[in-house]
């Protein structure tokens, strides 16, 4: 965690960390260094398995992919193996639409918004050469701020104004 911290530049109170209810997440040392960097702690409600919908969001993203393989790993390494290459793909390679079809690599890096601002022009300059191929307004290149992969009422308001004024 300390590593984290470090690397990613995260500031006390800035970040939470949510975890199931397992051991080690819930020790003493792990308490303690938490507290000591300023990163709050919550944990997952017993007996509810969809309490953390990023995680839930991985899984469903990872049984959904094609390379899933239909037969289980012949030992650990080959399973640390296609992990590895399942979290680079996710990362580097998986365009999201939550995030405007940017990789997560890109938004982490801050790239997102160029990228969002040279699509718009590409879309924009396409419409404008052929307006008859075009029936509605091109897609919503804006920026999102906040991701919410479960959004309340009030954020899907927000966001449906936001389309509309686009």
């Amino acid at each position: 965690m300390k590593d984290i911290c470090w690397r990613e530049n995260i500031q006390p109170n800035q970040v939470t960390l949510h975890s199931d209810n397992g051991s080690p997440m819930k020790g003493s040392t792990m308490l303690a260094t938490l507290q000591a960097l300023g990163i709050a702690k919550s944990f997952s409600r017993p007996a509810v398995s969809n309490d953390n919908p990023f995680a839930e969001s991985v899984f469903n993203t990872l049984k959904h992919r094609p390379q899933l393989p239909l037969k289980r790993f012949n030992d650990v390494l080959e399973a640390r193996q296609w992990v590895e290459r399942l979290i680079s793909w996710y990362n580097h390679e998986h365009r999201h639409s939550g995030i405007r079809f940017v990789t997560p690599a890109q938004r982490h890096a801050g790239l997102d918004t160029a990228i969002l601002k040279q699509r718009k022009a590409v879309y924009e300059q396409a419409r404008a050469k052929n307006p008859m191929r075009w029936s509605r307004n091109t897609r919503n290149w804006q920026m999102i701020e906040e991701v919410h992969l479960n959004p309340t009422k009030n954020v899907l308001d927000v966001e449906k104004n936001i389309k509309v004024a686009a």
